[in-house]
């Protein structure tokens, strides 16, 4: 199947992490760029113009291919005004913030502060920046195979047995995991029904999503939108009468304390990005999907049939 986590990562940020985090820190294969600061200051390198204007960290968590499209679009239009950009790539949305709060990473390209990552910007905030809402409609979702005979969490009490009373979730620390122990499963009482919720990977859960549906088995899911899984598996969400995942939401670049100071001209133009469903989607099935192995291919083709979509970032 297709896990959608880029081989061919061209710049590892060789950040002054703690040690703790450094554990933790799923760093992408370096090459010889490697070395640069993530506090933003001159380092040196020819970073894609004539002058360095800094070096711009971006930390992802690549399964959640939102993060990992606009990464590589925003790499590719600050290169192209002689920024430097450099990759961080973790595993874990608690470290991924820990690290925009401390400095490690300068922007986090696509986060869910609004619902999804609420307590972690309780608990950071006030070291983060908000530099913008580039789109509006994200939503986290409960999802079945098409071919399933239920169409609402409330049936799930009542079909334990079809579902070998499992929900498959992803990452332990994500926030949609963390409205599906704390919200979903009290307000429909999936947990006295019999329901676990399964826990591992991004990855781990769109492998189990697609041996079932090849297998024409039953099986629950948690998902989001916008993501290109929906598109690509035949899967239908499941109606959530009770509100227990929360509204829509936007998705937000968010940077570290004092990027806009040090950065004035790039934090302006994040701010002024905004893509509509088309564009968004476009964007995410060009890089994620179909340029999974050169993300930044991806985005060069997305540019060609979407190049006055962005605000102009000037060189």
């Amino acid at each position: 199947m297709r896990t959608h986590l880029a081989t061919n990562r061209r710049r590892t940020a060789a950040v002054g992490v703690t040690a703790a985090l450094a554990l933790t820190l799923a760093a992408c294969g370096g090459n010889a760029d490697d070395g640069g600061n993530a506090g933003g200051g001159d380092d040196g390198g020819d970073g894609g113009g004539s002058e360095d204007k800094g070096t711009i960290t971006l930390g992802y968590i690549p399964s959640w291919t939102d993060g990992l499209s606009t990464a590589y679009l925003l790499e590719n239009q600050l290169e192209a005004a002689g920024y430097t950009v450099e990759h961080q790539e973790i595993s874990d949305a608690g470290v991924l913030y820990t690290a925009l709060a401390e400095g490690d990473v300068d922007i986090y390209p696509s986060a869910w502060p609004e619902v999804t990552h609420a307590d972690y910007m309780d608990k950071y905030g006030d070291r983060i920046v908000d530099l913008g809402t580039y789109y509006d409609n994200a939503k986290l979702t409960f999802a079945v195979p098409e071919y399933t005979d239920i169409d609402s969490i409330a049936d799930l009490p009542d079909n334990v047995e079809m579902f070998d009373g499992r929900v498959v979730g992803i990452e332990p620390g994500a926030g949609l995991t963390d409205a599906t122990q704390n919200s979903v499963f009290p307000t429909y009482g999936l947990e006295e029904a019999g329901y676990t919720l399964q826990t591992s990977s991004t990855t781990a859960m769109l492998t189990e999503l697609e041996t079932a549906i090849q297998a024409e088995e039953d099986i629950v899911v948690t998902l989001w939108r916008p993501f290109w899984a929906n598109s690509e598996y035949p899967v239908k969400d499941l109606e959530d009468p009770e509100g227990a995942l929360g509204e829509s939401e936007g998705l937000h670049f968010l940077g570290t304390q004092g990027f806009s100071d040090e950065f004035p001209e790039v934090s302006e133009w994040i701010g002024e990005i905004k893509l509509d469903d088309e564009q968004y989607g476009s964007l995410e099935q060009t890089v994620a999907v179909e340029n999974e192995d050169d993300p930044a291919a991806g985005v060069e083709a997305w540019l060609e049939n979407n190049g006055d979509v962005l605000p102009e970032l000037q060189g």
